[in-house]
This record gives C-alpha cells, structure tokens and sequence, in this order.
C-alpha cells in the first residue's frame, strides 16, 4: 500500500484509515475532550510540546482552570451559588514528590482563591501496596507546605460499603454484569477501531449477575476469577467506555479494613463515587484523565448520587535531571541507591525539606510554573533559582571554611583576640549583627591561595595584592610552608593594623579579593554534604533509558574536617545558612546534632537559570 508520512512517522492508507475513523468516532462522542487538544496539537506543530520549558511571565499567565470555575459559580452556571469544593486524593503507597506538589497546589490554592474548601482523601482502593507510614508522612508534607484540610480527612475505604451498593443498583438497572474472562481474553476480545469489543457474558441475566456478585464479595471464588464490568458500550471509539471493569477479586490484606473484604472496586468506579459523596464541584486531575472523563460521567449520572462534580485535567509536571515514577522511585530506596525516601537527592518533599528547600520556595515554583494543557518540562534549574530567591532573602549570613588550610598573620600578637560585629542579613536589617572573634590563626579556603597564581588570580599568593579578610582586617600573602610531599599547610601574611574593618585608613583602593575566613581559635568542626542532580541526563526517564544508568555517581561528596563559626555550634535543624562565598546550607534533620553537626549544601550561590 502506498505510505504518507505525518510528524516523522510512516502511515499506509489503512492505518491512515483506521486513525482517522477513531478520532472522528471520539470526537463526534465526547466533542469537549478535544477543545484543549486542538491546542495542544497546535503547540506541536509549532514544536514547543517537548521543549525545556520556562515558566510564563505572571502578567502573561491565564489558568484556565480558574476561568472554568468562575463560569461555572458565574449566573447561571452549574454551581451558581456554591461553595468550591475540591479535594487532593493521594494513594498512600510512598511519599509525595514534587510531582505531586503541583497538584497539591493546584487543589488547595484553588480552594484558597476562591474561599473555598479542599478535602484531604487518601485513596486507598489498592490494599497492597499501602500503609499508614505513607498517610503520616502526606499529612506532616501538607501542613509543612502551609496547607490545612481543617476536618475533612477521608479515606476511599470509608466509602466501600457505598460503592457495593452503588454496584448492585447498576446491576439492576442492567448497567453492570459479572464477567468471567481472564485478562488475556479480555484483551484478545477488545476490538478495535473497526470492530467492537465481545463479551460471551454480557447478556447474563441480572438476576445471576446480583447473585455472583454477592458471592464474589463473600469469597467463594479465587482472586481474578471474576470481575464486575460496567455496560455501556462495546463500539465506543474511547476504549476506556468498553465495558470496563469497575469490580476486582483480591485478598489482600487493607491496612484500615483488615480482611473484611476481597473484593475492591476499580478507580475509575471509586474516584466518582467519592467526589460525589464528599460534595465536590470541581475534581481537578492530571492530563491522564482526560479520556476517562466520560467514565467519570456515566459513573455519576447512573448511580443515584447527590451531587455531580466536573471533572478538568491539567498536565502534569516534569522537570528535568529526576524521575517521578514511584515505581522507579521506590527502587532507588529498596536498591539503597539512596539512602531513603528523605535522601535530599530525591524528589521526594520530605527528601527536598532535608535539602533545605522552604515552603515559600516549593509553593512559588509551583505558582510561577503555570498551569497548562500541553505536557512540558521545566529546568530543574528553575526550582534551584526559587529557592536561592527565597534564602537569599531570609538566610543568615554565616562564614564556614570547607576545605580549611590554616592561615597565620606573622605580625598580629600572640595570644591577643578581638571582636568584630558582622551583619546577619544585609537584605534584612531588623536581623542585626553577630559577634565574632579574630586572633592570629584563622582557617581559610585551601582554594583561596596559589603559590604561584594564574592570570587574573586576585587572592592570596607570595607579593600578591592585598586582599581583605571579610569584615576585619586588609591583609598581604607573604609565603606559605609544606609538608614532605608538598602539600601546602599553612599560609602567611601580615596585616594592616591600621585597616580594622576592612578599610585602609588612608583610602587607598584594595586590589585583592574578599575572602571569607574563621578564627582557629573559636571554630567548630563540621560535615558538609555536596548535593548535585542524582542523574546526569537530563531525561533518565525516557522509554529508551535505563534511569538506573543515568545515575550520577558524583551526586554526593560528603566532606568531613569543615571549620564553621563558634556561633553555629548549637543550631538546630531546619534552620538554614548563607555560607559566605560557597552556597545555601542547612543542618542535615537526621544526622546533626550537638557536637557532630551535619550541613547539607541546599544550593550554590551561582544562579544557572536564565528567566
């Protein structure tokens, strides 16, 4: 057959055919799911769906989710008059991830714009691979992001005993059957675009069907033996209305249910039940969804419930250099390629926090991000420049050596020290100043000098430029000393005693660099920890990737011996820091603690993003 090409890829006349009879067959049956795909399909054209994407201007983004919602609470809307009710219902089978955040975000600052409510329902209807760690751990990273469900807290399984009802009275209304082929049958006898999907049961009488169904739930029969399908319509061009199974078999065990039941209802079954039942208006979920939103449909015109939310779909997030798949996720942990769901490497919020990132920080990427149709990416880059806003703003300004070489002013007494007071925040002046002490041994970079410099080097080496000790003293390199192997171990210089704070007194220009340093003295030992992207492609998800392949084995440098201020000696987590010259840092939440402090490097102080 003669072939045509379309966006890359070879079609023969038939394929063309059949494609082209399913989308008609869809679009002539659920006109509306096709709105926002015309834009999308747009978007591709013009080759912007698979790009980085960077966030939109604030001026120039329109959320078409609140421009649904205000027509619809608008006169002579379908919710004029109400309140908005949304709800965020995560499956309490891992942690939430930055993913997830967007959609948080989404629910809750919905429900916050328009003075509404936002339920918390944990979707429990898949017992095994679920567990009460999961919803303590979303509980503690919602309130953490600033979000409350005040006293609507609910689980899918509260709602079962509802759901089986709601599943017989389909039954009698001959909307459901009980069907007995496998899964491999059920595929094999699905149709396609041309043919409609076969049932040998789907004529069964419903009087039997009501009485299988009662024996299901009472476990007579074995796990995937049976299944309750919906009848709607086997010619359906959306596959996902071809008699889909709406009731399971299963014994696994249900971490609130115990074993009380063996039968559980699907999601696509459950998920409108539950809105309904809650009172919900607007049921906000991801883009892959859009084709289930019929189902959506059907399942609340047909089962008798009070109330009929709209369901809207948006895209989800992906950002670059990480993975979101729980899944995938999981094997990292279980692998110990991580050292848990709160390694400040993963994307995990509890993993991100640890990190040091702020709630400000998260919530305002999210926001800047936008909300949209068409799946993008988003720079990993541009999650670091929201958080580097934030602490640049509200962190303490601290000074910690790393990589300490021991530097000696020949010319400033022994035995003597001072005391100078230091800003704590230039951006913040209600913050004040600090005391910190000065005396004739401090630590400072080992990078911070150069035996013999390269071009342009502006800092310590023999005759070099004076350089000024941050908010201290002027000071000029004269020489350094070495051990055996001739590695540098101590720097010397002398001081302008005249130059306290770091001015000369004669107003002469200083040529050399500020360096931050510490007094040996006073300091603190401490553990830094130097985070990078756990992945070094930046699309390890990809079908064509193996992501555990991708991973960067640099990811973490873990560097023991840092000197930091005497101040720091008695931080707690989660506060965070400004070390001065070096990046953004917080205490490490698991394993800092007096005497043995642990600093986790959040982000340097070099923006990469470009707006």
């Amino acid at each position: 057959m003669p072939e045509k090409v379309y966006h890359g890829k070879a079609w023969n006349a038939r394929e063309f055919e059949k494609s082209l009879a399913f989308f008609l067959d869809v679009l002539y049956n659920t006109p509306y799911l096709f709105l926002d795909r015309f834009q999308k399909i747009s978007e591709e054209r013009d080759g912007m769906a698979e790009e980085i994407m960077t966030p939109i201007p604030e001026e120039e983004s329109r959320n078409f989710i609140h421009q649904f919602i205000d027509e619809d609470i608008a006169e002579g809307g379908r919710f004029q008059g109400m309140t908005v009710h949304t709800r965020f219902p995560p499956e309490p089978n891992g942690y939430l991830h930055i993913g997830h955040c967007k959609a948080l975000c989404i629910d809750f600052g919905t429900a916050e714009k328009y003075g509404g409510l936002c339920n918390l329902r944990m979707d429990d209807t898949n017992p095994s691979k679920e567990d009460v760690e999961y919803v303590q751990a979303i509980q503690e990273d919602i309130h953490w992001l600033g979000f409350d469900w005040g006293d609507r807290f609910f689980y899918a399984s509260d709602y079962f005993e509802r759901m089986y009802q709601c599943a017989v009275t389909l039954i009698r209304k001959g909307l459901a059957y009980v069907c007995e082929l496998t899964p491999d049958q059920m595929r094999e006898m699905r149709g396609d675009v041309n043919a409609p999907a076969q049932c040998p049961y789907r004529n069964r009488p419903a009087e039997e069907s009501l009485d299988l169904f009662a024996r299901m739930r009472a476990g007579e029969f074995p796990d995937g033996s049976m299944t309750l399908r919906a009848k709607i319509d086997p010619s359906s061009g959306n596959f996902n209305m071809r008699d889909p199974v709406i009731y399971r078999i299963s014994r696994a065990h249900h971490h609130r249910q115990g074993d009380k039941w063996c039968i559980y209802p699907m999601y696509d079954f459950a998920h409108p039940i539950e809105d309904a039942l809650e009172g919900i208006t607007h049921s906000l979920c991801s883009l892959e969804f859009e084709a289930h939103r019929p189902l959506y449909d059907w399942v609340v015109e047909h089962c008798d419930l009070p109330a009929r939310p709209r369901q809207i779909e948006f895209a989800r997030l992906g950002i670059n250099y990480t993975v979101m798949s729980k899944r995938k996720l999981r094997t990292l942990v279980e692998e110990g390629r991580v050292s848990g769901w709160d390694d400040p490497r993963m994307p995990t919020l509890c993993g991100l926090r640890r990190r040091g990132y702020t709630p400000a920080s998260v919530r305002n990427f999210c926001e800047r991000i936008g909300v949209a149709k068409a799946s993008s990416t988003v720079e990993f880059a541009f999650l670091e420049h929201c958080l580097r806003e934030d602490l640049n703003e509200t962190a303490r300004r601290v000074m910690a050596v790393i990589r300490p070489v021991k530097l000696t002013i020949t010319n400033y007494p022994e035995g003597q020290s001072e005391t100078f007071q230091v800003e704590n925040n230039p951006n913040r002046p209600e913050d004040g100043v600090r005391a910190i002490t000065f005396s004739r041994e401090l630590y400072v970079e080992a990078e911070d000098f150069l035996e013999t410099p390269v071009p342009k080097y502006k800092r310590l080496y023999p005759g070099g430029p004076e350089c000024r000790l941050k908010g201290a003293y002027l000071i000029t390199c004269t020489g350094c000393k070495k051990d055996a192997a001739g590695n540098v171990t101590e720097i010397l210089a002398t001081y302008d005693p005249e130059s306290r704070g770091g001015n000369p007194a004669d107003g002469r220009k200083v040529k050399g660099a500020t360096i931050h340093w510490v007094d040996a003295a006073t300091a603190v030992d401490a553990e830094c920890r130097l985070y990078d992207n756990l992945f070094t492609d930046p699309a390890p998800d990809a079908a064509d990737k193996d992501f555990l392949e991708c991973l960067n084995p640099a990811s973490l440098e873990t560097v023991a011996g840092c000197k930091v201020e005497a101040g720091l000696a008695q931080a707690e987590a989660p506060a965070s820091f400004q070390f001065m010259r070096v990046g953004y840092f917080c205490l490490d939440s698991r394993d800092s603690r007096p005497g043995h402090l642990v600093f986790n490097r959040s982000v340097g102080l070099k923006d990469s993003f470009k707006l």
